[in-house]
């Protein structure tokens, strides 16, 4: 039996998807060599996880038995905080954090997606997969024509730019039709990521180093940081994002799911210091900024108080 591609993008848009693309499974050797290099110079800092499964990291053969293809499917959240913050507001958080957890949203578009198959095709098997496994999903992107991977290492579709998060299934029967591998990039000669980013983590073209990164310092638990100031960022960071002129001109999103259930900017940082945790949970459970916790996101509104105070830049 083989997959029909046109069912399969009709159906992805039926469930919410605003890009869907297909590519053949095969084993990604270029992106293999290059992540082995970037996990060697510890650009990975704490976040030892990504050098776990590199057996199965860079083939989606060794992650699904009989695997050969690969559905990509995209969702555009761009909302006012992608815009960008004025350089004084003294509290800023990723706008995808903004949202309820794009993880749970995927997971039900997805599963929408993969009934959709298997009710015309009952023999058809695999996995969904959003951010649960070993797989690279931006260079999949790539390799399913939804866009190219920019110099801050985000995919960046041509529609929506790089407000999007990804969604796969790796299935165990061909397509009649695959599409192109998207060739080349269209930043042109534009570095606005690489200039804007506070704590200079775009060590080269496509290459972060997640020591400096501000996402990383401001959400996950393990290790110290002394990498310098958060620049008023308390969950995430959005900036090598909100400069990009793709971002730029991108459409605001479109599915419902990607709504913002709160605005960073109306949250004064006295708020987040004088707020218990079971407010925390009222006002913010379901989205992303459950991952770090009040506590780690307080420590952050404290750090950025301090450089404040101490007349240094936040």
């Amino acid at each position: 039996m083989i997959l029909s591609s046109q069912f399969i993008k009709s159906a992805a848009a039926a469930a919410g998807f605003d890009l869907c693309g297909i590519a053949p499974c095969r084993h990604l050797d270029r992106n293999e060599a290059y992540f082995r290099d970037w996990l060697d110079r510890g650009y990975h800092s704490t976040l030892n996880y990504l050098a776990r499964n590199l057996d199965k990291r860079f083939d989606p053969r060794r992650l699904v038995e009989g695997a050969q293809t690969v559905v990509v499917c995209a969702v555009g959240y761009k909302n006012p905080a992608g815009e960008g913050y004025p350089a004084e507001c003294p509290v800023k958080i990723a706008s995808y954090a903004c949202n309820r957890d794009y993880h749970d949203t995927l997971r039900a578009m997805l599963r929408t997606l993969y009934e959709a198959l298997r009710e015309r095709h009952p023999q058809l098997t695999g996995r969904m997969l959003v951010d649960t496994a070993p797989l690279l999903e931006k260079q999949w992107a790539v390799e399913a024509g939804l866009g190219w991977i920019g110099r801050q290492s985000l995919l960046v579709t041509p529609q929506l730019g790089s407000y999007v998060v990804l969604g796969e299934l790796v299935l165990t029967l061909p397509a009649d039709r695959y599409d192109e591998p998207f060739e080349g990039s269209r930043c042109g000669r534009c570095r606005n990521c690489i200039d804007s980013c506070p704590a200079g983590a775009i060590v080269a073209p496509r290459t972060i180093d997640t020591n400096r990164c501000i996402s990383r310092r401001t959400i996950e638990r393990a290790g110290t940081d002394d990498a310098g100031p958060l620049a008023g960022w308390i969950f995430g960071c959005d900036r090598c994002q909100s400069c990009c002129p793709y971002n730029r001109a991108a459409p605001m999103h479109r599915a419902a799911g990607f709504s913002p259930l709160f605005d960073p900017r109306a949250i004064a940082p006295e708020e987040w210091l004088a707020m218990d945790e079971e407010e925390f949970a009222r006002r913010f459970s379901g989205t992303p900024l459950t991952r770090s916790g009040l506590g780690r996101i307080r420590e952050n509104v404290r750090r950025n108080l301090l450089r404040a105070e101490d007349g240094e830049e936040a």
